[in-house]
């Protein structure tokens, strides 16, 4: 048996009373639930149980949870209730119990109640948790993706994509708190495995009031009752819930406003002359980014003063100059040590003796970046450069700023600006070009479109692989044939 571990480990935020009280009023009042067996798996202290009982009795209850005192304060909670022979409570692992036994001997409605831990798999990896599934690349990623942390995934989501496997074969409803980013990320997961099984519905729920953590959470419940339909309605809340907007898959992925999108998705295809790229990447900003102090002297983020050649360094532009619209101006250089991703490294000590010298003085900075894409590569490289980080004019877009804002990006002091890996950028080899495609991303019916599909509360909500989404030829069919 496991141990359990740490509140932060477990991703273990407890349930108000209150809140799942709210919780079983709702699905008994508005659902008309009424389960022959309630199965909660991660249990914790009790509060779903507690309020179940009160609406549901006499119903066959099962709880089980990792942690060994959630589970007596659990017991000791329910120890007097009359149908006390009707209900289970025992410690469990989620990972190792062995659910077909447990649900081969359930029969009739099944309802699974819980707050699955909140948590993603590389937090628990950092924290050397044992509290884990079985490795795999649980989305099927690309190596590169996989490399680059787009495998990473919440442990909820893993566990809840259990929870409809097992009602795939049964009726039942199973009501879950979870972060409104995992329901969606459910939701795509069920269009692909079950589309045609549940009905859907989300609950915004105040995380900061209930569980003081700073983010979007929700009520998420999926039935094998009522209308199985690709999207989902998304209400306020629980007390007054009104009708915020239907999320559902289009295409492929999740979109936030699946009305405006069905109305630009003529915008939708692949573009194969303007592709969106991603800053350099380099994990090693003390060393790479430098001001400039006099004519060829530079200070780096250790406060070291160095004597460099300048054919390396470029303007940088960070991700919050662009979301600040500070495009006209640079603060920083940055040492771009190559051309293209693989390039070799050695003839910097040619061209450049000095900015050799100044890469091997610090050479144990690089050796610590953790990122395995730097394996196997020459010296001191970088990732996310090719010939068209070296063009003139770009157009860019900050990735974790709140805001649909593109600017204009000129050459600085006559170079190239060089964008971190924050900033999503096009790039072109004349300004008339730049701002014709400018004009065109930038109006009113694109930015629509593609608003539509953004999730405001993503971490980094506009990325790469959403802005590729657009065709710029079906955008403005005038464009000449590439």
């Amino acid at each position: 048996m496991r141990k359990a571990g740490t509140k932060q480990q477990l991703g273990d935020f407890q349930t108000p009373e209150s809140l799942a009280k709210k919780i079983i009023k709702l699905l008994k009042i508005q659902y008309r639930i009424l389960p022959d067996v309630i199965l909660e798996p991660t249990c914790g202290t009790g509060a779903f149980i507690r309020a179940a009982l009160e609406e549901f009795s006499p119903v066959r209850m099962i709880g089980f949870d990792i942690n060994e005192n959630h589970i007596k304060t659990a017991q000791k909670s329910i120890q007097s209730h009359p149908h006390l022979e009707n209900i289970t409570i025992k410690q469990a692992d989620f990972f190792t119990t062995d659910w077909q036994n447990i649900l081969a001997n359930i029969s009739g409605y099944l309802l699974i109640l819980g707050n699955p831990p909140w948590v993603t798999s590389s937090e628990l990896s950092l924290l050397n948790s044992q509290n884990l599934p079985i490795k795999s690349n649980f989305h099927h990623r690309r190596g590169i993706e996989a490399i680059t942390g787009l495998a990473n995934f919440d442990i909820s989501e893993w566990m809840v994509l259990q929870y409809l496997e097992w009602l795939s074969h049964r009726t039942g409803t199973t009501a879950l708190l979870c972060k409104y980013s995992v329901a969606r990320k459910i939701l795509l997961q069920i269009q692909k495995k079950f589309p045609h099984t549940f009905s859907r519905t989300i609950y915004l729920i105040d995380a900061k009031y209930y569980f003081n953590v700073s983010v979007k959470a929700c009520l998420f419940i999926l039935s094998t009752d009522g209308e199985k339909s690709r999207d989902c309605p998304v209400y306020s809340d629980l007390d007054e819930p009104m009708l915020c907007s239907v999320i559902g898959e289009r295409d492929g992925f999740m979109v936030r406003d699946t009305i405006r999108y069905e109305q630009g998705r003529h915008f939708l295809g692949q573009d194969t002359r303007y592709i969106w790229r991603s800053g350099i990447k380099h994990d090693c900003s003390k060393v790479m980014e430098l001001k400039q102090i006099s004519s060829h002297w530079f200070i780096n983020g250790l406060g070291e003063k160095y004597q460099l050649e300048k054919d390396y360094l470029y303007p940088l532009l960070k991700g919050s100059d662009i979301g600040n619209g500070r495009v006209n101006q640079y603060q920083k250089l940055l040492l771009v040590t190559q051309k293209w991703v693989g390039e070799d490294t050695r003839m910097i000590q040619d061209k450049a003796p000095k900015t050799w010298q100044y890469l091997r003085d610090h050479e144990s900075f690089f050796k610590k970046r953790k990122s395995s894409i730097y394996n196997n590569k020459p010296p001191y490289s970088i990732f996310g450069v090719g010939n068209y980080c070296f063009n003139g004019w770009k157009i860019a877009i900050s990735g974790l700023y709140k805001k649909l804002n593109f600017y204009l990006v000129f050459p600085l002091n006559d170079q190239p600006a060089m964008f971190d890996d924050t900033v999503n950028f096009l790039s072109f080899e004349t300004e008339a070009e730049a701002r014709a495609i400018f004009d065109l991303i930038t109006s009113d019916p694109v930015l629509e479109w593609l608003d539509s599909m953004i999730f405001w509360d993503e971490k980094r909500p506009i990325t790469v692989n959403l802005l590729k989404r657009l065709s710029l030829d079906n955008t403005n069919p005038t464009l000449p044939p590439p």
